[in-house]
C-alpha cells in the first residue's frame, strides 16, 4: 500500500511539553517513508479539521520542527475546547479525511481529547473509511487514566506543572517567612479544577514539613469557620501561615462560568476561591497583626517554559513517538500510556490503554494520599511525584535576549471541499 497522509490535532489547555510530542509525531513519521506521507496539522483542533484547515507539517523548515520541542503551549498549530457531539460535525469529518487521503490520525490532549479521537474513529467505521486512530496523552492536571494508576501512571505536562509548584512554593515560602509582620497569611491559588494533583505538588517543595503550610483540596472541603480556626492556630503557633487551595475548593458561589463540556472555568468565573478566601480571613480576623493576602497564577502554569521538567520534556517526545510505531503497525483505538518499571530507581516505560477507557473520563485523587489532617498529603504521594520533577535546567535557545520558540509558517493543504460551519457555531451567526 503507498504512504498515506496523516493529521494531528490538540484539544483543552496545553502544557509546556505538548510541542514535544507533536514535534515527536512529524519527526517519527518520516521514519516510515512507506507509511506515511504528508502530516498535517488541524489548526485549531477540531474546529480546524471542520473548515478543512490543514497545517502542512511535512513543509516547515527543519529548525521550526526542531524548537518545537522548547516552545510551550498551543501557538504552533492551535487548540480548542470545541465539543464534538452533533453527527454532522462527525460526517463532515469523515469527508475532510477522505478528501485529503487522510488515513492515521492522532489526538494529542486530556480526557476531552481522548473521546474526540474515540468519536472520529467510530465516525470511520461507520461510514466503511479505514482510519488509523492513536490518542497521545496530555494534562497538567494528570486526570487523564484509571483510577488504580497502573495502566496510566501519569500525564505529559504534570510533572512540568508539579515542579512550576514545587519551586513557586519554595519563593512564597521566602516571601511569607519575611512579610508576616505585616502579612502573615498568603493564601495562593492551583489550577486542577476538583482534582488535586497540582495542589498537592506544593508539598514537594517543603518534604520534610519545615513550612507552615497548608494544602486545602477539593476532594476534602471543609467549613470556612472550620478553615479560620485552622489558620489562626497555625498563625497563633507559627507567627504565618501559606495556604495552596485548589481552585475547585468550596468557597460558596462564584458566579460560574462552564466551557462547552460543562467543566467550569474557575479563571473565567467572577470570583476565584483564593479571593473568597482572603476576603472571609480578613472578615473574621486572623488573630494577628496584618492581613491576609492572596495569589492566583494564572494560565503561566502551563505555559512557564523556564520550569520545564526534563523528565517530562523527554517523555511527551516519548508518547508522540510511540504513537506513530503504534500506527505504523496498524495499532488502532488506543491511547498512548505511561508506566512507572519496577525497582527503585524511577523508569518510565510506554504500554496502551483503549481510548473508551479514558473519553471523557476524569481520574480522581486518591483519597489515601490525603493525610489524616486533610490539609497534607502522605509521603506515598511525595515518593510518587519527586521523580517527575527531573534535577537540570532544561535550555531554550534565547535571541536578542528573548527566547526562541518554533514559528510555522502558513502553509495549508488547498481545500477541496464546500466551506463548512462548525454546528456548534450556526446559532452564533
Amino acid at each position: 500500500m503507498a504512504a498515506k497522509n496523516a493529521v494531528v490535532l490538540m484539544g483543552g489547555g496545553p502544557t509546556v511539553v505538548i510541542n514535544n510530542s507533536l514535534r515527536a509525531i512529524v519527526e517519527s513519521c518520516r521514519e516510515y517513508p512507506t507509511r506515511f506521507a504528508t502530516v498535517y496539522g488541524a489548526w485549531h483542533g477540531v474546529e480546524g479539521l471542520l473548515r478543512e484547515e490543514l497545517l502542512d507539517l511535512a513543509a516547515q523548515p527543519e529548525e521550526e520542527i526542531k524548537l518545537l520541542r522548547t516552545t510551550p503551549a498551543a501557538g504552533a498549530i492551535g487548540t480548542t475546547r470545541y465539543k464534538l457531539a452533533h453527527d454532522e460535525d462527525l460526517e463532515r469529518i469523515v469527508e475532510v479525511l477522505k478528501a485529503h487521503d487522510i488515513r492515521y490520525f492522532f489526538g494529542i490532549g486530556g480526557n476531552d481529547t481522548q473521546e474526540v479521537c474515540l468519536r472520529v474513529a467510530e465516525a470511520a467505521a461507520k461510514a466503511g473509511y479505514e482510519l488509523c486512530v492513536v490518542g497521545v496523552p496530555k494534562t497538567i492536571d494528570n486526570d487523564l487514566g484509571d483510577p488504580e494508576m497502573v495502566l496510566v501512571d501519569h500525564t505529559p505536562g504534570y510533572g512540568s506543572v508539579a515542579r512550576y509548584w514545587a519551586w513557586t512554593i519554595q519563593c512564597l515560602e521566602e516571601e511569607n517567612r519575611g512579610s508576616s509582620p505585616a502579612d502573615p497569611v498568603l493564601v495562593v491559588q492551583a489550577m486542577g479544577r476538583k482534582i488535586g494533583f497540582i495542589p498537592a505538588a506544593a508539598r514537594l517543595a517543603d518534604p520534610g514539613r519545615e513550612f507552615p503550610l497548608l494544602i486545602l483540596f477539593a476532594e476534602a472541603p471543609l467549613p470556612l469557620a472550620d478553615l479560620a480556626d485552622l489558620v489562626a492556630d497555625t498563625v497563633r503557633k507559627r507567627g504565618r501561615a501559606l495556604l495552596v487551595v485548589s481552585e475547585g475548593f468550596p468557597v460558596g458561589e462564584i458566579g460560574a462560568r462552564t466551557d462547552s463540556f460543562g467543566h467550569v472555568a474557575f479563571s473565567s468565573s467572577k470570583l476565584t476561591a483564593a479571593q473568597a478566601l482572603v476576603n472571609y480571613l480578613n472578615e473574621v480576623g486572623l488573630l494577628a497583626r496584618g492581613h491576609a493576602r492572596g495569589q492566583i497564577p494564572g494560565t503561566e502554569q502551563r505555559d512557564a517554559i523556564l520550569y520545564a521538567s526534563p523528565v517530562d520534556l523527554q517523555e511527551a517526545y516519548g508518547v508522540g513517538k510511540v504513537a506513530v510505531e503504534l500506527a505504523a503497525r496498524g495499532v488502532s483505538g488506543v491511547m498512548v500510556a505511561i508506566r512507572r518499571a519496577e525497582g527503585p530507581v524511577y523508569r518510565a516505560e510506554y504500554g496502551t490503554i483503549p481510548l473508551s477507557e479514558v473519553a471523557g473520563r476524569d481520574r480522581p485523587f486518591p483519597r489515601s494520599w490525603i493525610a489524616p489532617s486533610q490539609v497534607d498529603v502522605t509521603d506515598d504521594f511525595v515518593r510518587y511525584a519527586r521523580p517527575l520533577l527531573g534535577e537540570d535546567l532544561v535550555s531554550v535557545p534565547i535571541v536578542d535576549g528573548r527566547l526562541r520558540f518554533a514559528r510555522l509558517r502558513p502553509i495549508f493543504a488547498e481545500k477541496r471541499l464546500p466551506p463548512y460551519i462548525p454546528f456548534a457555531h450556526r446559532e452564533r451567526g
